[in-house]
């Protein structure tokens, strides 16, 4: 086989119809549009998802409606008793550790440490957000918490 021989597969390739190019081609005068209407009409037609006036499905069905925010921060939560159970006394906790245990999908992801369970270790934990009870739960255990910053809108890191 030749690189001139190369062709498409039988059936693959469709001439286009030529619309619009005298009465003799069988598609010429209205151009396959029909007489007058809406439709014939240049710029014609409805809008996408009309149904001529009748309540639209899209309004219908309850769901795949509303807002979605360009700029929604997804955090990871991670629990107290996730990283008692995972991790010995005086280890550093950090976005790649708890990657690396599978707590967080990704390096990247954002982390917020939450104050369900209780942590028995002295643990150095850093992550974007931690809320105020699993603080406290950690500093009483011995441990540190350090915020890693992020960024908001893709523009400005947050500290």
């Amino acid at each position: 086989m030749q690189l001139h021989d190369l062709r498409p597969a039988e059936g693959a390739t469709k001439k286009r119809k030529r619309v619009g190019r005298g009465t003799g081609s069988g598609k010429g005068k209205t151009s396959t549009r029909g007489t007058k209407g809406q439709n014939a009409r240049s710029g014609g037609g409805v809008r996408l998802g009309f149904e001529g006036g009748q309540l639209p499905l899209i309004k219908r069905l309850p769901k795949m409606r509303g807002f979605n925010n360009r700029y929604r921060l997804a955090f990871t939560p991670v629990n107290l008793d996730m990283l008692d159970a995972r991790f010995e006394a005086g280890s550093q906790v950090t976005p790649e550790v708890l990657s690396g245990v599978n707590l967080v999908e990704n390096t990247t992801d954002l982390v917020v440490v939450l104050a369900r369970g209780d942590v028995s270790k002295a643990l150095h934990i850093k992550a974007h957000r931690i809320s105020e009870a699993a603080k406290q739960k950690i500093e009483a255990a011995g441990g540190s918490v350090e915020m890693l910053p992020y960024s908001v809108n893709r523009r400005m890191p947050r500290s």
